[in-house]
């Protein structure tokens, strides 16, 4: 398992917007219930834009047992977030976690 399914720092330090078609109700995979609208094209995954971040589908502890309610119905920004990439070590620092290991 990669860290980023055990992690969670960037799904609690970060806004995600994304294309409304990615939404159940409009044919894709996002669950209703986890977004609101932010235009008529875009969505938003709900809790992220709190001033603190925390994305409705995250459960657990950031950092320590982490997981994603909707990982296999995740949406776009999610799935192309990288793992060790510069947001990551962002987000992790933001959360007082090390950064990963070089690979």
């Amino acid at each position: 398992m990669s860290e980023c399914q055990t992690c969670g720092a960037c799904c609690a330090s970060f806004r995600v917007d994304f294309s409304v078609f990615e939404t159940q109700s409009e044919g894709g995979s996002v669950p209703d219930g986890l977004w609101v609208p932010v235009t008529d094209n875009i969505a938003r995954l709900r809790g992220t834009d709190h001033g603190r971040p925390r994305c409705a589908a995250l459960s657990g502890k950031v950092g320590e047992r982490a997981t994603c309610g909707i990982y296999e119905w995740r949406p776009n920004p999610c799935r192309e977030f990288e793992e060790g990439s510069d947001a990551c070590g962002q987000a992790r620092r933001r959360h007082g976690l090390p950064p990963l290991p070089a690979r």
